[in-house]
């Protein structure tokens, strides 16, 4: 987490509502965060709206909040766009650049959370103007995030993790002292396939594994925490938004999800953050930041729950993990690549295209086949992505060329 103003500066009394942009406001985490902005009355005002494809939703959403600038991601979307909020006065766009333009809008709070890649360029167009971010896109950091932190500190941007995770980490997390950390302890659910063995795992289908046990998520988010491919995302970001080294972060099964990460004290003291699984608590740590607001979150009842596991994750069911610390390992692009390889291929196992364990398969041959290099600005990211999109796309099918472009094209404008 970057901190490029104080604490004190932030709380510096407001005359008016905090002014707030949701990118990928019809998505889970949007919608969450749409929830707490309505349960706020006054206390903020909507710059821009964006999403891609739910368009009746976005529409639904404008007329309830009223913004500025409302976009969808998705061209053909314009003139439903058009006619839905015709007669409100709202100024509407559509396409890649007007979602980068809604980032660019002069709102003093910027919820990133775009699905994937394509939330990289718009996120770092909020940076770039100073915003307070609230980042729930990893693919943003996971990416790019050397290039992404040297921006967030040159143009005195703030960063807050809204991964619940990474939330739970900045809440306990003694920034002015980092000497004193021992280790950072992710944790992770284990997904709805925790206790299956690897036959099992070969015959799920696309329905169970966007089935969480324990979180309401999209589906690709959904797949990835079923492969833990999520939780090496979340390492490799954990490295970008904490000063600790990468061999004192670590990874840890907790089916219950109440403890949502730990930090470890060089003195023996461990700090947990805890709580119910809801999204909406992070969002409201970030959204209200430095300060606290209400959510409509179940209160934590550790008498009802009455038995916390935890378990270490099993690395030869789950070898994303390990995938994804080797990426980090490898630095320059292998993060990119790791994340692109992903998003093609968890595409593909939505659509029954591949079985569940050729996720990491093809995302293990493209690491190991597409040669990372440098990351010095963001042609290199592209190239890097592009690159292993069109690898990954090829293990999944080397006679469809059409369908490498087709999936390129989507993995970089999804929500």
């Amino acid at each position: 987490m970057v901190m490029s103003r104080t604490v004190t500066e932030l709380r510096a009394p407001k005359v008016e509502p905090r002014s707030v942009t949701v990118l990928g406001c019809t998505g889970s985490v949007g919608c969450n965060t749409i929830d707490m902005i309505e349960r706020s009355p006054g206390a903020y005002r909507v710059e821009a709206l964006t999403a891609h494809n739910n368009v009746n939703l976005l529409i639904e959403q404008a007329k309830r909040l009223k913004p500025r600038f409302v976009v969808s991601g998705n061209p053909d979307n314009y003139d439903t766009l058009k006619a839905g909020l015709a007669g409100t006065g709202i100024e509407i766009a559509a396409g890649r650049a007007a979602v980068i333009e809604a980032a660019q809008r002069p709102a003093e709070w910027v919820m990133a959370s775009i699905v994937g890649a394509a939330g990289l360029e718009p996120t770092l167009a909020a940076v770039r103007r100073g915003a307070l971010i609230g980042l729930a896109n990893k693919e943003t950091l996971v990416c790019a995030g050397s290039l992404m932190m040297k921006e967030v500190a040159k143009h005195k941007a703030t960063m807050l993790p809204v991964d619940s995770e990474h939330n739970a980490i900045f809440q306990v997390f003694d920034f002015d002292t980092p000497d004193s950390i021992d280790r950072v302890i992710l944790t992770a659910s284990g997904g709805p396939f925790r206790t299956l063995n690897l036959s099992e795992m070969r015959e799920v289908t696309p329905a169970q594994a966007i089935a969480h046990p324990v979180w309401s998520m999209g589906a690709k988010i959904s797949v990835d925490s079923a492969t833990l491919m999520n939780k090496g995302l979340e390492l490799i970001e954990a490295s970008f938004l904490f000063p600790v080294p990468e061999t004192h972060i670590e990874v840890l099964i907790h089916p219950q999800s109440v403890v949502h990460s730990l930090v470890s004290y060089v003195d023996g003291s461990v700090l947990a953050q805890l709580g119910t699984p809801d999204m909406r608590t992070p969002i409201a740590v970030t959204l209200a930041w430095p300060a606290r607001m209400a959510t409509p979150a179940a209160r934590l009842d550790l008498a009802a729950i009455a038995k916390l596991t935890f378990e270490v994750p099993d690395f030869a069911r789950f070898p994303a993990l390990n995938l994804a610390r080797q990426a980090l390992q490898s630095g320059g692009s292998a993060p990119t690549i790791l994340n692109a390889a992903n998003e093609v291929a968890v595409d593909a196992f939505l659509n029954s295209r591949i079985g569940f364990l050729d996720i990491t398969r093809i995302v293990e041959q493209t690491l190991s086949r597409v040669p990372s290099g440098p990351l010095g600005d963001l042609a290199a990211v592209r190239e890097a992505d592009g690159a292993a999109r069109r690898y990954a796309a090829h293990l999944i099918d080397p006679t469809d060329d059409d369908r490498v472009v087709r999936v390129q094209t989507r993995g970089r404008n999804r929500r």
